[in-house]
């Protein structure tokens, strides 16, 4: 990228933090040509806040809670959620996800991160995996930060279908369509 005067980085800063709340300055800093220091000045005249404080916005706006499993059983850390609608969850990939040798992320992380949200999103006590149909199209790395989105398509008749894709810095890493079984508020009881 060419090198911006400071009203078009600034401009673009705030473009690309609209679109992807979870950038870190390392991200902003190499993908708009400057320093790290540059970022959190443009950051500070601009009142953006650092990232903790955005995740913590975002995870503001999570409106329901996980009915299907605890949250801590949940891989990846639920920032939004609305039940039987849609879900967002970010795992920062970190040594224990990768395989030494490549620094690539272990395929079943990026699954259980979908797998898991796609529980957490359905609202009932139980829900449980009939069927998956995933794709890996772009290697993990070391140190990325997978944001990943579940959206409920369809629910009824104890199942619903669930598609669910993850981004590294919005490029699409791994899509997913889940089908999941749920028990019906009407047989918790039976």
């Amino acid at each position: 990228m060419k090198k911006l005067n400071k009203k078009e980085r600034q401009s673009e800063l705030t473009k690309r933090l609209n679109e992807d709340p979870f950038l870190t300055d390392e991200d902003l800093s190499r993908d708009l040509n400057v320093s790290i220091q540059t970022i959190r000045l443009d950051r500070l005249e601009q009142n953006i806040p650092e990232l903790r404080e955005r995740i913590k916005d975002v995870a503001v706006k999570q409106r329901d809670e996980v009915r299907a499993l605890p949250l801590d059983e949940i891989i990846g850390e639920v920032i939004d959620l609305e039940l039987d609608k849609s879900a967002i969850s970010i795992l920062d990939i970190k040594d224990e996800h990768v395989f030494y040798r490549n620094k690539i992320a272990r395929g079943h992380y990026l699954f259980a991160q979908a797998n898991s949200l796609c529980v957490a999103v359905i609202n009932d006590e139980l829900a449980l995996t009939a069927k998956s149909e995933i794709n890996f199209k772009k290697p993990v790395k070391l140190g990325d930060r997978v944001i990943t989105k579940a959206t409920v398509i369809s629910k009824g008749n104890k199942r619903a279908k669930i598609e669910v894709v993850s981004t590294v810095k919005q490029t699409t890493v791994f899509t997913g369509q889940f089908e999941m079984y749920y028990t019906g508020e009407d047989e918790i009881n039976d």
